[in-house]
Parts: C-alpha cells; sequence; structure tokens
C-alpha cells in the first residue's frame, strides 16, 4: 500500500501514452448546474499533479457555465488497452491566468485560431458560418502571436479521493481508493 496516489497515477498514465492508442490524456468530465442535471464529456488533461487535474476550455461553454453554478466536478480515465480506469471527484477552481496564458501559448495556432472563433455549446446554423468565422480570425491575426482570448481559460479538479481501478479475471476486479484527510492521504481497498 502507498500513502500517494500521484505517484501511482504517474506510474499508470506513463504506462497508458505507451499502451493507448489515441488520446490517453482523454478524461471524461461530469458537471452539474444549478438545476441538478449532470452532464458528462470528454476533455483532454493538460497538467496533473498534487494540486489537481486540469483542462482547458472557454468559459462560456455549457461545461464552464455549470461550474460557475456548481464548482465540483467528477473525473474518469478509462485505458481500455490496460482495463484499467481512475476516478475522483472534488471541488474545482480557476487556474490562474498565466498559467492559462502559457498553455495557450503552447497550443497550435490553427486550435488558437479555433478558439477565437468558436462559441462553445452555441448552436451554429452551418459548418461554413464556423468556417468564415476561422477564416476572418486568421485575417485578423496575421502575422501576429495570437493572444489568449478574454473567454478562454482552464480549470483545476482537486481531488478529495482518487479511485485506481484494475480488470481482473471473473470480476474480481481490483479496486484502491485513497481518501484526503486533513492535508494527508490514506489508502483502502473497496469490493468489485
Amino acid at each position: 500500500m502507498s500513502a500517494d496516489p500521484f505517484q501511482l497515477f504517474d506510474a499508470w498514465f506513463a504506462e497508458a501514452r505507451a499502451a493507448e492508442p489515441n488520446d490517453p490524456e482523454a478524461m471524461a468530465l461530469a458537471t452539474t448546474g444549478a438545476d441538478g442535471q449532470p452532464s458528462v464529456r470528454m476533455v483532454l488533461m493538460k497538467g496533473h499533479g498534487p494540486d489537481g487535474f486540469v483542462f482547458y476550455t472557454n468559459e462560456q461553454s455549457a461545461k464552464a457555465e455549470q461550474l460557475a453554478e456548481n464548482a465540483r466536478a467528477a473525473l474518469l480515465f478509462h485505458w481500455k488497452a490496460l482495463r484499467r480506469q481512475v476516478r475522483t471527484e472534488g471541488q474545482v477552481m480557476r487556474v490562474a491566468a498565466d498559467e492559462a496564458d502559457a498553455y495557450f501559448a503552447s497550443r497550435s495556432r490553427d486550435s488558437q485560431l479555433g478558439a477565437w472563433a468558436s462559441d462553445q455549446s452555441r448552436p451554429l446554423d452551418t459548418r461554413e458560418t464556423f468556417e468564415d468565422r476561422y477564416a476572418e480570425m486568421k485575417r485578423r491575426f496575421e502575422g501576429e502571436d495570437v493572444p489568449r482570448p478574454p473567454h478562454w481559460g482552464g480549470y483545476r479538479v482537486i481531488a478529495e479521493w482518487i479511485e485506481f481501478w484494475s480488470d481482473r479475471p471473473h470480476r474480481l476486479h481490483e479496486r484502491r481508493l485513497f481518501t484526503l484527510a486533513r492535508g494527508a492521504w490514506s489508502e483502502g481497498l473497496l469490493y468489485p
């Protein structure tokens, strides 16, 4: 047994990066708004560690609006090739502006332009409308760096518990649960 779930996560994530054919950093993000209706979608983890799991999005998207109403979320990593998954839940905090700026600057130029062109989660009449907006942003920022849009930023899910699930024959799975209490992690097991 270990007392540090982040060391275990680092090891599992390294194995997932070697084994998963597509997007080992993909995670299901579940949120709820004020109405209590759950919503889940896939996002890409862009940072992780003892301070939490980080993703970025348009702050006017449905997920961001839900997080503004209820700053709690659940995450699920499913690494099918390894027959493993990791689940966690916790409070969500906004990423600092300088951290969001640094990540945005690391994105491809096309992704940066797409962030400006997209009204994420809003109705779109035709694909052509979006492509026209993208072309407009391409012209607008031609010959210069693309700054982070004011409506785009990051979120950090601060884990209160983390469960590591491993597939075993005959559904005799292994479930290791790390729980944070008074600033210290403890580990236990769950029945499959």
